[in-house]
């Protein structure tokens, strides 16, 4: 619809370090963010760690205008997941841009960014819900009976994908399996994950045995 060198082409260029928050929740945007190059984790940051993920955001695209658009707070915490080129446009270039547009583009614009912040909504509300519950859910939910007749999950994605379906980070699913194999609640460690005792997996997930 429009770039940052339509609304401001006099914004200068910045360069990101990874692990720096770009945006924090709850907070009232002052600036709209545009990720030139780079990618950038969202989700919710507890004592400065990314614990809970809900998505990464990969350059050229802008980060957050849903909130921006509808003037609400920041639902989630950003940080730079790799190096990040951006570039930064104040609220009220931000706002007069879209003041230009047709009646029409800004209401289609303002319901898409209901949309979005909806489903944000809804993916944080997720968060509540705790990680080993969640991996148990997914590993239940993925499983076929193998040759033996024992369950298992043979893991056909990058697991840094499947903690992003979870809304989990990387390291926090790593965490979650390998405490699962304490537990004796699976095996394996490869590609194939072996589920040893499916009820506790299910009373961990909150499954009716």
């Amino acid at each position: 619809m429009f770039t940052v060198n339509t609304i401001d082409p006099s914004a200068q260029p910045l360069n990101i370090a990874r692990g720096q928050r770009l945006l924090q929740r709850g907070v009232e945007p002052v600036q709209v963010s545009y990720i030139e190059n780079g990618r950038v984790a969202l989700g919710v940051l507890e004592n400065g760690v990314m614990e809970h993920q809900i998505g990464v955001l990969e350059g050229p695209c802008w980060l957050d205008t849903s909130s921006a658009v509808l003037n609400l707070p920041h639902l989630v915490d950003a940080v730079a997941d790799t190096p990040v080129d951006m570039r930064q446009v104040n609220m009220a270039a931000f706002r007069k841009a879209i003041a230009h547009l047709s009646e029409s583009a800004q209401a289609v614009l303002t319901d898409v960014a209901m949309a979005h912040r909806r489903q944000t909504e809804f993916a944080v509300s997720r968060l509540a819900k705790d990680a080993e519950a969640r991996c148990a859910e997914w590993l239940l939910s993925h499983a076929q009976s193998g040759a033996q007749g024992q369950m298992a999950v043979e893991l056909h994605q990058r697991k840094r994908s499947i903690a992003v379906q979870l809304g989990i980070a990387p390291e926090t699913f790593s965490r979650v399996l390998r405490h699962l194999r304490e537990q004796s609640l699976i095996s394996g460690s490869g590609r194939v994950l072996n589920l040893v005792n499916p009820n506790a997996l299910r009373s961990l997930a909150g499954v009716q045995v």
